[in-house]
């Protein structure tokens, strides 16, 4: 059996202000390589290039990664603040369609950070800007230096920081093994009201959302707010997330033998 393709999706970015470029983490890729099994292939988020149909027909699963870019607040009916940029609406507009169409079509789906709250909006949930701003809630994002700077040690940048109690039962704890986890945080927006099938199964101690699934899937269709790309060699919560995804590829590629 051949290994399994896994679409991981791209970001707009421009290099030296000049020449524009989709990227992805190699953690990302690393993660999905080393640690599911499957062969990494990047593609466009951009709807231009990418064609959802043909992209679906040739993969065994979706990662949806993490982006320094927040999902556009007019695909949840907010209206957009300057102060919440950048933005990427190329990438909402492929994540969206492509969440829903692989749910539809039973292809494995693994969203992280911003792919947790692209599977939410895509299901007709909304997202709070400033998690943050919240009252009772904890600054989640990344550590930072006193002068402002991202804190230049990864270590740092991706060291546990707070508990999610998961769902007695759910997907989650059984896929893990146990009630309570504690997880790495560096993001900015988040959950505020899931989606019509997005079923809430971790909570952060200061009532984040942090790990959803998707009802009535077929297949993995999960959706973590931390980054399970990092350590997942070291990190065995990471590291059963990315195997469970590896063996639902493969159950998926011997059902279609």
């Amino acid at each position: 059996m051949r290994k399994p393709v896994v679409g991981v999706i791209g970001n707009a970015h421009r290099v030296e202000n000049r020449f524009q470029v989709q990227m992805v983490g190699e953690r990302n890729l690393r993660a999905v390589a080393e640690v599911s099994g499957g062969l990494p292939v990047m593609f466009a988020g951009s709807p231009d290039i990418t064609d959802i149909g043909a992209l679906l027909d040739t993969v065994d699963g979706i990662v949806l990664t993490g982006a320094r870019a927040n999902v556009h607040p007019t695909r949840f009916n907010v209206d957009p603040c300057e102060a919440h940029e950048p933005y990427d609406t190329h990438r909402d507009e492929v994540a969206l369609a492509l969440s829903v169409a692989c749910v539809a079509r039973g292809i494995p789906l693994f969203g992280i950070c911003r792919g947790l709250q692209e599977m939410n909006v895509a299901f007709g949930g909304s997202l709070h800007p400033e998690i943050r701003e919240i009252p009772g809630r904890m600054n989640h994002r990344m550590p930072r230096l006193e002068n402002g700077e991202i804190h230049p040690d990864p270590t740092v940048v991706f060291a546990d920081r707070h508990d999610v109690d998961l769902t007695p039962g759910g997907a989650f704890a059984e896929l893990l093994g146990c009630d309570k986890i504690r997880v790495n945080s560096l993001h900015g927006q988040g959950i505020l009201d899931p989606g019509k099938r997005v079923l809430i199964e971790g909570i952060a101690e200061d009532g984040t959302i942090e790990a959803i699934r998707i009802a009535e899937a077929k297949t993995f269709a999960l959706g973590v707010q931390w980054h399970a790309e990092y350590d997942p060699q070291h990190n065995p919560i990471n590291r059963k997330l990315f195997e469970a995804f590896g063996q639902a590829m493969v159950a998926k590629q011997r059902a279609a033998a």
